[in-house]
């Protein structure tokens, strides 16, 4: 109150010119110390991304760092098919990163989504792995069907790709009905993967990203699904209807298709897209 009545008296017709001009030029100083710390103040993008990219992730996130120091970048990670539905619900992610192809076109059908920022970064691998040393995973028919498997993880079929592509594998290889009784049905990939490593089940089809990373790489024994046996696991990006408005999305979108991305992608067992070349 005392300041705004200090400036009435500066403003006053009994203040004189130069007080006049005084407080002209404290007001610019103040908007420009304004307008400084706004742009010192650094960017922000928010990242929803598949479960089976959590190691990923971070390692990505760092390198992006290194050519965007300005933007500060938080991720969230889950099911495709939960954080389609979250982002839905209006959760404020600017990039969705998601385990397939179907889901991100999901999300741009719904209009959620910028149809021209749809792309494939990386293709996922899906592997049967164990820590059981009796367990032998090498014929994945045959270990579905060992009687020494009596817990089988897979992820939800209906909103996680991983789930669905082990379905769709265990239909093709005639074993789904073998596998049913013994299912123990993870949340995401993540939860898939914490089933087989706590021993809460004797084997599980979870992502190769996952058993190769720094955490778990050396645990147990695993053998990859031939990719014949189920649709692609397409790892696509898509820009968000509200990070349409951040240009942070665009270069991060951009940044997945890079050499240096792709370095990380292919380290954590990731393929190339179809038609990139491998590291650039």
């Amino acid at each position: 109150m005392r300041i705004v009545e200090r400036l009435r008296d500066c403003l006053s017709p009994a203040a004189g010119a130069s007080r006049i001009a005084l407080v002209a030029l404290t007001a610019a100083a103040f908007v420009s110390r304004a307008r400084a710390a706004d742009a010192a103040r650094p960017a922000a993008l928010s990242v929803a991304a598949a479960a089976n990219l959590v190691y990923a992730l971070d390692a990505l996130n760092a390198e992006f760092g290194k050519t965007a120091p300005e933007i500060a970048v938080t991720s969230a990670t889950g099911a495709s098919g939960s954080l389609v539905a979250q982002i839905a619900h209006g959760a404020p992610y600017d990039v969705f990163l998601s385990a397939d192809r179907g889901f991100a076109q999901a999300l741009v059908n719904a209009g959620n989504a910028d149809a021209k920022s749809l792309s494939t970064f990386a293709v996922g691998r899906l592997v049967l792995w164990t820590t059981r040393a009796a367990v032998d995973v090498s014929d994945v028919a045959g270990a579905v069907r060992s009687p020494l498997v009596r817990k089988l993880a897979v992820a939800n079929v209906d909103t996680a790709p991983y789930g669905r592509a082990a379905q769709q594998a265990l239909k093709a290889l005639g074993a789904w009905g073998d596998a049913q009784p013994k299912i123990v049905m993870g949340e995401n990939i993540s939860q898939t993967a914490q089933f087989v490593e706590t021993g809460n089940a004797d084997a599980g089809f979870v992502a190769l990203s996952i058993v190769i990373s720094p955490r778990l790489k050396g645990r147990g024994r695993w053998t990859e699904v031939p990719e014949a046996l189920h649709e692609p696991l397409e790892q696509c990006a898509v820009i968000t209807t509200r990070g349409s408005a951040n240009p942070a999305a665009t270069r991060y979108v951009a940044f997945l298709n890079s050499p240096a991305a792709r370095a990380i992608l292919e380290a954590f067992g990731y393929g190339i897209p179809p038609g990139a070349k491998p590291g650039g």
